[in-house]
């Protein structure tokens, strides 16, 4: 049995998120706990960047980095739960982003902000088959580009 890391690479991260390929945004783990988790992503500036738009990478986009970074923290307390983060502790339950509420744009686009970007959430309440949590995205100077509200209901539940 292994505890769930506290830190993680993209590879370690993409083997714990729903989102494959060019869509798992997230870049490094820099810690978690039951109450929050922290993560940072670079490429944003990317031209190819999935999420792009011809008029750049703009703020709407920071829902989706924090969205993954709440299925990571999922993912984690569910394999600390289970006592184990390996291939025989039992699939991770999926989720999906319910509602996004009272979300604050500072920058229109974010492929112009200093890098890497830090995606903090902190859940405020929910159990097992949903949660809310606040989010904020800032760029490497931690001047704040995205904040807000976020929940995310378990597949399976009743919404």
């Amino acid at each position: 049995m292994t505890a769930a890391p506290q830190t993680l690479d993209h590879a370690g991260i993409a083997a714990r998120v729903p989102h494959a390929g060019r869509m798992c945004l997230l870049d490094r783990l820099h810690g978690w706990d039951a109450a929050a988790i922290h993560c940072s992503l670079v490429g944003h500036d990317d031209p190819a960047h999935p999420l792009r738009s011809a008029s750049g990478l703009l703020a709407p986009a920071a829902i989706e980095f924090a969205s993954q970074a709440m299925a990571l923290h999922a993912a984690l307390s569910q394999a600390a739960d289970r006592g184990s983060d390996g291939p025989g502790g039992g699939p991770t339950q999926a989720g999906f982003l319910a509602a996004a509420r009272q979300v604050r744009v500072h920058r229109l686009r974010l492929d112009t902000a200093t890098g890497p970007l830090q995606v903090r959430c902190e859940r405020l309440l929910g159990d097992a088959r949903q949660a809310q949590y606040r989010f904020t995205l800032h760029d490497a100077d931690e001047a704040p580009l995205v904040e807000g509200r976020a929940t995310v209901v378990l597949a399976g539940s009743p919404i």
